[in-house]
């Protein structure tokens, strides 16, 4: 049990730190008297005790965390704090169950925004700030922050980088330090959430709802205040305001850092995924509005163009958030929608899906193959950005790649033996993998999840979380051989 000591100190810490964030929403309550202070009290007295009992027996067996750990740590954060995220829903709906809470605790946190949640516009701001502010913490990774803190406190930090960063290529840091590379892109993070909720507001969201979006939009979630999502507002330049910036959200934020930190647009221009990110939504938007004109789904082409660009933004950038039912529209152009969140986001985003990253190297081995067929004696090189692509982490990717199919296949049919239909199986799947949140069938954005049986809820959770760590984080630690001694 003592091997473990370091990873749970550690995780003693990050629950620590957790129960602190949680005086945001609570500052908030208290300062408009919504009537929720009690419940984040109670949370924060629960985690804080949770957190310091933890690490005070564990703080024997403190040292830097070696490869295992780093990767134990991450999944052991993941699964464990929307238990605590949970406990101020709790607490304030004492109707909700535990598996529903931890359920939406999990969407936030792993910036899902799949809801079970209705009556959301009578909700005290603070819950709702408290469900999207959830969104902004997860998306760049309470681990990764932890990275910039954990040095302070002796214990090492680029193993927790590894097992979080998104992406094939983790070896990688922006700095010679890795907790410089974590607060560059918090720093980033922060002004990009910042310059959103302004942008919001300057178009006619109120302030507090400007805010909780601005979490919802920078963390690519698809909480929102308002039963109707951002349909509620009916604003064609708030919805402009929102794909800009899930845009932004959606590349690379090592890109973005880079950027600042040399104050030149040029990593915008050597980064190989952003003609890729920008070609697919353009195209897509394209080729939907195109598709959709003909079966008058709307009444205009104007009309048309701003609902099918508005989705595939929302939808490929894993944000979300819907301003009508697509599910009105013909099936072919719900699917392709829903397939987009499966690959578009670029790696070091707060987006899901395998990324673009893997996406262009799975096309550009498919066509070396299509060579080699021709010309056997052929080298092709996989070359992204100019640089070719080593053979070790084409096999990581096509692994990768065989396990995110596997895993969807076999949840599908987990949901469909325990009775859903299979498009709402299917597309909930997904949904909850790529960490979009809407589906098909009953959980498409007219609806929510609120309908599925607490196993179907409990699955989901599990497929949120091994979406949100890649799955090879996840599955690693699930493994008899990590175990092992």
């Amino acid at each position: 049990m003592r091997t473990f000591f370091p990873t749970l100190n550690a995780l003693g810490l990050v629950l620590v730190l957790f129960g602190a964030v949680m005086g945001f929403p609570l500052a908030v309550s208290w300062w408009l008297d919504d009537g929720a202070t009690y419940a984040y009290d109670e949370a924060i007295v629960i985690t804080l005790a949770a957190g310091f009992l933890l690490w005070a027996v564990t703080r024997n067996g403190r040292r830097d965390l070696r490869t295992r750990d780093g990767f134990l740590l991450v999944a052991g954060t993941w699964v464990l704090t929307p238990v605590f995220a949970a406990l101020p829903l709790l607490f304030y709906l004492p109707e909700l169950s535990f598996t529903d809470a931890y359920f939406e605790a999990a969407s936030g946190l792993t910036t899902t925004g799949a809801t079970v949640l209705t009556g959301l516009d009578t909700l005290p701001i603070s819950i709702n700030l408290w469900r999207t502010f959830m969104h902004w913490i997860g998306g760049m990774g309470v681990i990764v922050l932890m990275v910039a803190v954990l040095p302070l406190l002796g214990i090492g930090g680029r193993q927790l980088f590894k097992a979080e960063a998104p992406g094939p290529l983790k070896e990688t840091s922006l700095t010679p330090r890795i907790a410089e590379t974590a607060k560059g892109l918090w720093t980033v993070y922060l002004l990009l959430t910042v310059a959103c909720g302004v942008s919001l507001w300057a178009a006619g969201m109120p302030p507090w709802e400007a805010l909780i979006h601005a979490f919802t939009i920078t963390g690519l979630g698809g909480f929102s205040s308002k039963d109707a999502s951002l349909g509620y507002f009916n604003s064609l330049s708030i919805e402009i305001v929102t794909m800009i910036f899930a845009l932004a959200a959606g590349l690379n934020y090592g890109t973005h850092f880079l950027a600042w930190l040399r104050r030149s647009l040029r990593p915008y221009g050597t980064d190989p995924e952003i003609p890729w990110f920008f070609g697919v939504m353009a195209l897509s938007t394209a080729m939907i509005t195109l598709f959709l004109l003909p079966s008058n789904a709307h009444a205009n082409f104007a009309e048309t163009l701003r609902y099918v660009s508005f989705h595939v933004v929302s939808i490929a950038t894993s944000l979300g958030l819907a301003t009508y039912d697509y599910t009105l529209w013909p099936v072919f152009a719900q699917l392709w929608i829903l397939f987009l969140g499966s690959f578009a986001p670029c790696s070091g985003s707060t987006g899901g899906g395998i990324k673009m990253i893997r996406a262009i190297m799975l096309y550009k081995q498919v066509y070396r193959e299509l060579i080699r067929a021709l010309h056997p004696r052929a080298e092709v090189p996989v070359r992204v950005g100019g640089a070719n692509v080593p053979d070790t982490i084409l096999h990581a990717v096509l692994a990768f790649s065989f396990l995110y199919m596997v895993s969807i296949v076999t949840l599908t049919l987990v949901l469909t033996a325990s009775g859903l239909d299979v498009v709402t199986a299917f597309s909930a799947v997904v949904a909850c993998i790529n960490n979009t949140g809407p589906g098909l069938g009953a959980v498409g954005p007219a609806g929510n999840y609120q309908g599925l049986g607490d196993f179907q809820i409990w699955v989901l959770s599990f497929t949120m979380i091994l979406g949100r760590l890649e799955i090879f984080t996840l599955l690693v630690v699930l493994t008899p051989s990590f175990w092992r001694r």
